[in-house]
């Protein structure tokens, strides 16, 4: 019998595509033989001991660990499952791997900052190489840095308290995620953060578990991830369920928070989700940083499709003298953000749509 005649399990009649048969047994080999459980050729010198000393405080704390675990370092990978028979595990490169990591070329993160909507030019952009869990706080750390602010009161808090546009438990929840699934047999791969003026993108190389499809991401699903012990190494700190609820978990903070659900995308051979806010954001830099005023300006006009100077003037800044607001205005104008029709009193200024999302 030819392959193009295996029959999908629990079909009596169905004929299983000869495609989806040979990423079956794909997924069946990767199984059993995962670029993670692999012997490196590392020693205990190369990790970050102090990290996987970290990680087990926490992970007794979180009642994860057995808080008579032995505290010898060696003993300690063998417990997270990322040393076998001696043998430093790639796993455990992966998430206690010390720098330089010349042999590992994906233990990668490239971030990204740009102008605008495209990603044609770069306001910020870095590439760093280390060990997961310092990848993920260079992210969390970058996204701090880059992205608009929300301001809100708690009750019996006189300070506002100031968090970034999207909830930093999904932005967490989404990267752990990325440095969890991605495929690391990829020796140029990457998890990627991009910062856009209208969304955030994270993105990891690899495909979605066979199985599992975008929209499954979406509700209850079987957790499947490619890296099962590096997933249990983040699972151990606390920074990941089981359950496979995580994906599920983002969608129901983004809608919390006010956002439109994030979008989950497969293409190119990587996974990314989209963040998407509830409305235009007023970006912080361009060429160099915005002023609160400035910035002001963009959200007024974001709301209406042309408003003349007196009115801008009215709501955005009564008190600054007419010439310093103009100014600000020939600023924004200089960097393409806004323009202006007409002349004298009738003039009208508007927001330049072009540098938002259609």
């Amino acid at each position: 019998m030819t392959d193009d005649h295996i029959r999908e399990s629990g079909s009596a009649t169905g004929v299983m595509p000869q495609d989806r048969y040979r990423l079956l047994l794909l997924d069946r080999a990767h199984s059993q033989r995962r670029w993670e459980n692999t012997a490196s050729s590392l020693s205990l010198d190369d990790l970050d001991l102090e990290e996987v000393a970290q990680t087990a405080r926490a992970a007794i704390a979180s009642g994860r660990l057995d808080a008579a675990a032995a505290t010898d370092p060696g003993d300690l990978l063998d417990r997270l499952g990322v040393r076998a028979n001696g043998q430093i595990l790639n796993a455990a490169v992966v998430v206690f791997g010390k720098r330089p990591l010349p042999e590992y070329p994906q233990c990668q993160l490239r971030l990204a900052r740009f102008r605008g909507v495209a990603k044609t030019e770069f306001l910020d952009q870095r590439q760093i190489q280390g060990h997961a869990l310092e990848l993920l706080r260079a992210s969390l750390e970058f996204l701090r840095r880059h992205l608009p602010v929300a301001g809100r009161v708690e009750p019996g808090v006189f300070e506002r308290v100031d968090e970034p546009l999207f909830p930093l438990l999904a932005l967490r929840e989404a990267l752990v995620n990325a440095f969890c699934h991605r495929d690391y047999s990829v020796a140029g791969g990457a998890v990627s953060v991009a910062v856009l003026d209208d969304r955030l993108e994270i993105w990891s190389d690899g495909n979605l578990p066979f199985g599992v499809s975008v929209d499954q991401l979406r509700r209850d699903h079987l957790s499947r991830p490619r890296n099962p012990l590096i997933a249990e190494v983040f699972y151990r700190r606390g920074l990941v369920e089981r359950w496979g609820r995580g994906t599920q978990r983002i969608i129901e903070l983004c809608l919390q928070a006010g956002h439109p659900e994030p979008e989950f995308v497969e293409q190119g051979g990587a996974v990314g989700i989209r963040f998407i806010p509830s409305g235009y954001i007023a970006p912080h830099r361009v060429s160099h940083d915005l002023t609160a005023r400035q910035r002001k300006v963009l959200l007024t006009l974001a709301d209406r499709e042309t408003i003349q100077f007196a009115a801008l003037r009215a709501q955005v800044g009564p008190d600054v003298p007419e010439r310093t607001f103009r100014d600000d205005l020939l600023h924004l104008k200089r960097l393409d953000l806004i323009g202006s029709a007409g002349r004298g009193r009738g003039a009208v200024w508007f927001l330049n749509r072009r540098n938002k999302a259609e």
